[in-house]
């Protein structure tokens, strides 16, 4: 049995006459923590909007498992319940409580048991710091506890794959070593993980695979051990000078 969880063949994306995905190929495989860098405007966010079925590709194929990801709702719902999505800005209901936001998506996706859906929502608040927090509202939170909050709802649906959208963009400084630490201990359960990222250092220690993107294309796709050390591409060298040469 192949460990291929999703395969991208030939995506492309474009906006009116701007394209910004240009013939995308890759395969993510069980277990991947795949890191996907590149300068703001090079189509990184786009290809995991896509991946998530956010946005409708212009052209080419999305494969869950060897079968196409059709345009038919039904099929995107039971899609995005197992290819979860943590955005940069929370996306969490302000109008209720944490234990209530970790709740919703299992009870009315998943259409599991009150009780279960419960002991999931406190088993996954406890492991990212925030089960003293189930009775507060967003509004109540800091950011970091916010992002926590949302990773632990992500949780709740037992996705195979997590895709993280700047997950720390959106956060203050001091925010965003305690949301790197929580995603740091989850690529060690063996989740496969794709997360758009600006925070290099990370995507160098806890990746297993990084993708730099320039101008809609996947310009260079090699172990961070290689990407970070010895980037062959000019591009990549370029963007990653400032980096290397620290």
């Amino acid at each position: 049995m192949s460990d291929v969880v999703i395969s991208i063949k030939d995506l492309s994306k474009s906006f009116g006459n701007h394209e910004v995905l240009r013939k995308i190929d890759m395969e993510v495989r069980k277990g991947e923590i795949i890191c996907i860098v590149g300068s703001s405007g090079s189509g990184k966010s786009t290809l995991l909007r896509c991946i998530n079925k956010l946005e409708k590709q212009t052209s080419g194929k999305i494969l869950y498992h060897d079968k196409e990801v059709k345009d038919i709702q039904r099929d995107i719902n039971e899609y995005r319940s197992k290819v979860g999505m943590v955005f940069q800005s929370f996306n969490l209901f302000n109008n209720m409580t944490v234990l209530e936001n970790c709740m919703l998506c299992t009870r009315k996706v998943l259409h599991i048991p009150k009780e279960e859906a419960f002991d999931r929502a406190i088993t996954h608040l406890k492991e990212v710091g925030m089960a003293p927090y189930i009775n507060a509202k967003p509004a109540q939170l800091s950011g970091g506890q916010k992002q926590r909050v949302a990773i632990a709802r992500a949780l709740c649906m037992n996705p195979e794959v997590l895709l993280f959208d700047e997950p720390t963009s959106a956060l203050d400084p001091e925010m965003v070593g305690e949301v790197l630490s929580v995603m740091k201990e989850l690529a060690k359960t063996g989740l496969t993980m794709i997360i758009v990222t600006h925070e290099m250092a990370f995507a160098r220690d806890v990746s297993t695979r990084t993708i730099f993107m320039d101008s809609g294309y996947v310009a260079e796709d090699a172990a961070p051990a290689t990407l970070f050390t010895n980037p062959r591409n000019p591009r990549t060298r370029e963007f990653l000078g400032r980096y290397l040469a620290g």
